[in-house]
């Protein structure tokens, strides 16, 4: 009987521990995310809105980029896809970009750091919705 690869054995863990389902989502996009806050012994859920600027897939190490203005400010954070302490990520908007990241943002501000909205996304989304409330 042979020994597993560790590669093998590293894969399997990855994918018993990459558990969790996002929402499809991409760079351009407003997402809501809901993160779990700890403040002494009592913990709550704290909603952190804004854009996906940048995305990355690495398995387990997955994660994601969010850009916020808050108070004038431009406040980034960036999210492990799989980490316990994201309860739930809703896509709010759809953008309508062609770069895979958006960094560029950090140099515009007001109406110039606005992203197009992408209306084929919306209207297929509805469709889906649509469809699966009459299979129901």
């Amino acid at each position: 009987m042979s020994k597993p690869s560790l590669s093998n054995l590293i894969n399997e863990f990855e994918t018993a521990q990459a558990a969790r389902t996002l929402p499809d989502f991409g760079p351009g996009d407003t997402v809501i995310v809901n993160v779990k806050v700890k403040e002494g012994n009592r913990e709550r859920v704290q909603a952190y809105e804004g854009v996906v600027i940048a995305r990355k897939n690495a398995g387990l190490n997955s994660s994601f980029t969010v850009r916020k203005i808050s108070h004038g400010y431009g406040v980034e954070r960036v999210f492990q896809s799989f980490s316990p302490v994201i309860e739930s990520v809703k896509v709010k908007r759809r953008g309508d970009v062609r770069s895979a990241k958006l960094y560029y943002l950090r140099s515009l501000e007001g109406k110039a750091a606005r992203i197009r909205e992408d209306l084929a996304a919306v209207a297929k989304a509805k469709a889906e919705a649509k469809a699966a409330e009459a299979g129901e």
